[in-house]
C-alpha cells in the first residue's frame, strides 16, 4: 500500500504503549508498510521500536509531580522535538502524557509545519480546563477519540476535528451473564485497585487499608485481591506488608483477567480501570484523592463525574467518593451494601449493560484508528 509510512510515537505510560502496539499491528494488517519510531514502552520495543529514552521518566501524576521533575522534562521535550525534526516522519502521533506531548507538538509545528500531528485519545476537556480544546487546535490536526461523546464536545468547544474510533477495551469485551453477578459468593472476593502511578499509591493505599480494617472489624468475611502493575509490585508489597487485612497480590494480564472475572465487588482508584470493571460487570465504588497542589485548583474541575461508566451512560450509577469524602467508615458501609443481593448491585448491573451496548463494535478501536490514519495521509 504505497510507500512506507513513517510514524513517530510519543508514548509515556503502559496504557499508551498498549495502544501503540495494537495500532502498529492494525496498520500492518491493512498491508501498510510502516517505519515506527519515537518513544516506546516494552510492548512497542518488542515490535522493533527503539525508544529515544526510558518512558518511565514521563509517568508522573499531578501538577506537583510535574513541577518537581521540570528540569528533566524540559530537557526531554527539547531532545524529543529535535529528534522528530531530524527524522522528519509523516505523522507525529501523540498518545498520552499531555503535559509532555503537547509541548513537543508545539515545537515541532513551528519547525516542521508539514508534519501531520494526530492525538490518539482526546484530552479530558469534559473533566477540567475545557478551554484546552480551542488552545490545542493550532498544533493538533486530528484527534482519534475513544469515548463516543467526545467528537461533538470538542467541536462545541472549538477544538480540532475528531473521530470516534472506539474504546480499546471494547475489542476485548468479556462475555459475562448479568445474572452471574447478582449475588456475591458466600465469602465475597473484593478487588482493590490503588492506581498505576506511584503518586496514586501514596494517596490511595492508606484509604484502602483503613477501609478493609473497618470492614473486617464490623464482622464481615471476605477475600481481598490486588492486581499490581509489575513495575510497582515491590513497592505495593512493601506498603501492604504490615496491613491487618493482607491482600493477595497478583501480577500479569492473565492473572488480572481471572481476578476480574471472579470478583464480586471492587474498591478502585478512579481511572480507566473503572470502565474495565464495568465491562466485567463488577459492582464497585470509585475513589480518588487529589495531591496537595491539585487540591488548591480543584475549582477548575468541571466534570460532574470522574467515573467513565457514568459519563458514557450519562447518569450516575457508579458511586464515587473523592478527597475528604473518601472516608474509610463510609466506604466500608457502602461495600457492605454491595455485598448483599439487592438494589445497590442491580442498579450498577443495569448501568453496565447499557454502556456495553453503547461501546460494542464490529471493528476494534485500533482497526478504526489505523484506517483513519491512512485516510489522513491520503488527504
Amino acid at each position: 500500500m504505497g510507500e512506507k509510512l513513517r510514524i513517530y510515537f510519543v508514548v509515556g505510560e503502559d496504557s499508551g504503549d498498549a495502544l501503540g502496539v495494537k495500532l502498529i499491528d492494525a496498520l500492518e494488517n491493512l498491508s501498510q508498510e510502516l517505519v515506527p519510531m519515537g518513544l516506546a514502552g516494552s510492548r512497542m520495543k518488542e515490535k522493533g521500536v527503539e525508544s529515544l529514552f526510558d518512558i518511565s521518566e514521563l509517568s508522573v501524576m499531578g501538577i506537583s509531580a510535574v513541577a518537581s521533575r521540570l528540569p528533566t522534562l524540559l530537557k526531554r521535550i527539547r531532545q524529543t522535538a529535535n529528534d522528530i525534526v531530524d527524522k522528519r516522519p509523516d505523522i507525529l502521533l501523540l498518545i498520552d502524557s499531555p503535559e509532555f506531548s503537547y509541548r513537543v507538538a508545539r515545537k515541532v509545528r513551528k519547525r516542521l509545519p508539514e508534519v501531520k500531528i494526530v492525538k490518539y485519545v482526546a484530552p479530558t476537556v469534559w473533566a477540567w480546563r475545557p478551554a484546552r480544546a480551542k488552545k490545542i487546535k493550532p498544533y493538533i490536526d486530528h484527534i482519534m477519540a475513544i469515548l463516543p461523546f467526545e467528537p461533538e464536545l470538542l467541536k462545541k468547544l472549538g477544538g480540532p476535528d475528531a473521530t470516534y474510533v472506539g474504546h480499546p477495551l471494547a475489542a476485548e469485551m468479556p462475555s459475562i451473564a448479568t445474572k452471574q453477578k447478582r449475588k456475591c459468593a458466600d465469602t465475597p472476593n473484593l478487588l482493590i485497585l490503588p492506581g498505576s502511578r506511584r503518586g496514586e499509591l501514596k494517596l490511595m493505599l492508606p484509604v484502602i487499608r483503613d477501609t478493609l480494617k473497618v470492614l473486617s472489624d464490623r464482622g464481615n468475611r471476605f477475600e481481598v485481591t490486588l492486581p499490581a502493575v509489575e513495575r510497582l509490585e515491590a513497592e505495593i508489597r512493601q506498603h501492604t506488608k504490615a496491613w491487618d487485612i493482607k491482600p493477595n497480590i497478583i501480577v500479569g494480564e492473565k492473572a488480572k483477567t481471572e481476578a476480574f472475572k471472579n470478583a464480586d465487588l471492587a474498591l478502585a482508584t478512579s481511572g480507566t480501570v473503572i470502565l474495565e470493571l464495568a465491562l466485567y460487570k463488577v459492582p464497585m465504588i470509585s475513589i480518588y484523592k487529589l495531591d496537595h497542589i491539585m487540591m488548591q485548583v480543584r475549582h477548575m474541575i468541571t466534570a460532574w463525574t470522574t467515573a467513565l461508566p457514568n459519563l458514557i451512560a450519562d447518569y450516575p450509577f457508579v458511586p464515587e467518593r473523592l478527597n475528604e469524602n473518601a472516608h474509610p467508615e463510609h466506604l466500608a458501609r457502602m461495600l457492605e451494601r454491595l455485598m448483599l443481593e439487592g438494589e445497590e448491585r442491580n442498579v450498577q448491573l443495569k448501568g453496565f449493560d447499557k454502556i456495553i451496548r453503547q461501546l460494542k463494535s464490529e471493528k476494534s478501536g485500533a482497526d478504526v484508528a489505523a484506517q483513519k490514519i491512512i485516510e489522513l495521509m491520503d488527504k
